[in-house]
């Protein structure tokens, strides 16, 4: 068998994948453990067993493959109704090469009925996860994450809940998602205490247009040698072209999932002037919009990823090509930084 063509166990047919995918994606090393993820990974929320089905999110997942994207997003509450994404990319994953991918899936938000079905407890955290293993067909994750913060859960609790896990061979490396970055510095305080699992990888909210991480976490990830991937890198699409006409396309997550016709039904008259002028200056730079959105994150060495999503192929292909030019000026920086209304003190 060649290396182009990949059997894995289950799979009906063989199926073919580029040999060279991994020759032009660049992987960066997340924080200071041994783990690499592709600069660009790919999510499912809201899309593959959402307004997507399987037929899309199989076509996506091949050819993010065939680009070397090998990281793939998941949470146990994507897709409608909530755990269909897992159901949808359990399927694909048996006809690719298990080994060659890093698939990463979250929990915190209500699951199912009474007390045990959301949260951060231990309870709730070993079960949901069974659960997810269960949907996507799957003996481990390779990243487990807690999903958001738990008020009416310790801490302690949770991180020795997500050390379990790593011990019982569910996952491999865990994570935290939407910490303040005092939360998040007293998470990795308790694990260095208790001697637990340590934390490889935070994924927060960040873009063009909310940038609190830059003063609040990244200062506390560097310091602690953890891994950082954005989510929402495109601001739910706003940071793309879809949004610089006045109708927006048919088949555009606001029109099918939001049930918006125009540009006006989703954004403000200020921020449709702000897009513009981005757009503007990603054009002289060469890029598209959503191309140098993404770049702009990738700036930050600090930075290990960012997460996309993607209802069709040719979102994809953009945005892997962002990778080919990561280089900022001071210009275009300050200028950025103008348009968005950021200050830097």
């Amino acid at each position: 068998m060649s290396d182009k063509e990949v059997q894995t166990p289950g799979a009906e047919t063989p199926v073919t994948f580029a040999a060279d995918r991994y020759d032009n994606m660049l992987y960066r090393k997340c924080g200071d453990t041994g783990l690499y993820l592709p600069a660009v990974s790919l999510g499912a929320w809201e899309t593959f067993g959402g307004y997507r089905g399987e037929d899309v999110a199989r076509e996506c997942l091949y050819r993010a493959f065939d680009l070397g994207i090998t990281h793939f997003d998941l949470a146990n509450n994507y897709g409608r109704p909530p755990g269909n994404a897992e159901k949808v990319v359990g399927k694909i994953l048996k006809s690719m090469p298990r080994d060659e991918l890093i698939i990463s899936t979250k929990a915190g938000y209500r699951m199912w009925p009474g007390p045990y079905g959301d949260g951060l407890s231990k309870k709730y955290m070993v079960a949901s996860l069974d659960q997810s293993l269960q949907r996507l067909g799957l003996d481990y994750v390779d990243i487990y994450y807690a999903h958001r913060t738990d008020p009416n859960t310790p801490l302690e609790e949770t991180l020795e809940a997500l050390d379990i896990i790593v011990k019982q061979g569910k996952a491999l490396y865990i994570g935290v998602s939407s910490f303040s970055g005092a939360h998040f510095e007293h998470a990795v305080q308790i694990t260095q205490k208790k001697n637990l699992t340590r934390i490889t990888i935070d994924q927060p909210r960040y873009n063009m247009f909310d940038r609190k991480i830059e003063r609040d976490l990244l200062d506390h990830t560097e310091r602690n040698g953890v891994g950082v991937i954005p989510f929402s890198p495109l601001d739910q699409g706003k940071l793309s072209d879809k949004y610089l006409g006045k109708a927006l396309p048919g088949d555009s997550r606001a029109a099918e999932w939001w049930g918006k016709q125009a540009n006006a039904d989703v954004l403000d008259e200020k921020t449709q002037k702000k897009l513009e002028a981005l757009n503007e200056l990603a054009q002289k730079r060469g890029q598209s919009l959503a191309q140098m959105a993404l770049a702009w994150i990738l700036r930050f060495p600090a930075i290990t990823s960012v997460l996309i999503g993607a209802s069709k192929v040719e979102q994809i292909e953009e945005n892997v090509a962002a990778l080919k030019n990561l280089e900022f000026s001071q210009e275009e920086l300050d200028k950025i930084d103008e348009i968005t209304e950021f200050a830097s003190n």
